[in-house]
């Protein structure tokens, strides 16, 4: 392990502190939603002049290289980029799948090329990315996908259809899993990448129940994929799409800056808020000022965790299928707090339209509704379990023959 003195690290802290100080807007503090957003946000006045500042500077993707557009920090340096950016409200205007999966992804398997024409623009967050995956017939099993790649001499020809592609509506990009060998399973998958304006491409917003429409159906008919879009050996994806997966449980787990995830501390407020202190400063529901206490033990010793294992990960080749573990524990995490909040406002916190509920009120019920979906998105709750139990445990696979 590298050994990033104390000495160095407290230089880099004040030079950090320094720059954050001079080109950070402070009308943007505790405005981070701004680059959370499932659909694009205006990139305009000093949301425009922060994400062009942190984009020269390479720090949208901190550790990526140098010679990409990234800011060539170390692990340890970046954590304290983390942290200097939090003690004063600042966050990070780069983000999507194209930091969170694809980037890291492109940066093992892909060739010097795709390198150089494609992980510049997402370091700097010029273009938006989503995934191509899910199949209505293939979604616990990806590996039955369907979605056919035919070899056309300098190009490949593609045609099927993909679902819960999340922001296909408004992507540039889409990388994407595609049969190219129909007499294989695992081994007949490669790894493609698709501009979102080739003919042949259509996107069909799903609408969810929380009143968003951040998925869509994806459909491709005859699209020309060039053979240069090709990432990884042929018939070689399952390999690249399995990794890809590793830095998307690791994002969803909390270990990257991924999707925003539900807060603790609302749940304090809402609970303080909606069933009052008594006398003595406590909560008045015993109940559930027992719960809550348990759910900010909870996320404390997740918090804990998380840190453990990125000091653990210092040295190591990115993560590993132990993010499963993460992953599901982020979920049943998040699940549980958005649960908790909305028990707290009571009938306020089941407002959907119209008056009688102010905006967080409305914003509680729909996140209840939005975070179920976390115990599904980048692998379900039993597919988390299947790899734990093969790849972490080493626990025999009952389903086998052999």
């Amino acid at each position: 392990m590298a050994d990033f003195g104390a000495t160095d690290l407290d230089a880099f802290r004040t030079e950090t502190r320094t720059w954050l100080d001079q080109n950070f807007p402070r009308s943007l503090v505790g405005r981070s939603d701004l680059a959370a957003l499932e659909a694009p946000a205006p990139v305009e006045g000093d949301y425009k002049i922060w994400k062009e500042r942190m984009a020269d500077h390479g720090w949208g993707v901190p550790t990526w290289p140098v010679a990409y557009g990234g800011g060539g920090l170390t692990l340890a340096q970046a954590k304290v980029l983390k942290e200097e950016m939090a003690s004063i409200g600042a966050w990070n205007p780069i983000v999507g799948m194209g930091i969170m999966m694809f980037g890291p992804t492109l940066l093992e398997y892909g060739t010097e090329e795709q390198k150089q024409r494609h992980i510049p623009p997402i370091a700097r967050g010029e273009l938006r990315w989503c995934q191509g995956y899910s199949e209505p017939g293939a979604g616990s099993d990806l590996a039955s996908l369907q979605t056919r790649a035919e070899d056309k001499g300098d190009h490949f020809l593609v045609n099927g259809q993909k679902i819960w592609t999340s922001g296909a509506q408004w992507s540039d990009w889409c990388f994407c899993l595609v049969r190219t060998d129909p007499s294989k399973k695992h081994e007949g998958i490669s790894f493609v990448l698709i501009d979102m304006r080739t003919p042949g491409v259509e996107t069909r917003p799903i609408k969810l129940i929380a009143g968003s429409s951040p998925f869509c159906e994806t459909f491709f008919t005859d699209v020309r994929v060039p053979k240069a879009n090709l990432v990884g050996p042929l018939n070689g994806g399952w390999t690249v799409g399995k990794r890809l997966l590793e830095h998307e449980r690791n994002s969803l787990s909390g270990g990257t800056d991924g999707p925003p995830r539900v807060d603790p501390a609302d749940l304090l407020r809402a609970a303080k808020t909606y069933i009052g202190l008594d006398e003595s400063g406590r909560l008045r529901n015993r109940d559930f000022r027992t719960r809550l206490i348990l759910n900010q033990m909870e996320a404390q010793a997740y918090a804990l965790t998380l840190r453990r294992a990125a000091e653990a990960g210092r040295s190591a080749q990115g993560p590993s299928a132990s993010v499963s573990i993460m992953k599901l524990a982020a979920s049943k995490l998040h699940t549980d707090t958005a649960e908790l909040i909305v028990e707290a406002m009571g009938q306020q916190g089941l407002g959907w339209e119209g008056e009688g509920f102010n905006s967080e009120e409305l914003a509680a019920g729909r996140q209840y509704l939005r975070i179920k979906s976390s115990t599904i998105a980048g692998g379900s709750t039993e597919v988390q379990n299947n790899i734990i139990s093969k790849r972490v445990l080493g626990l025999p696979d009952t389903t086998s023959n052999k």
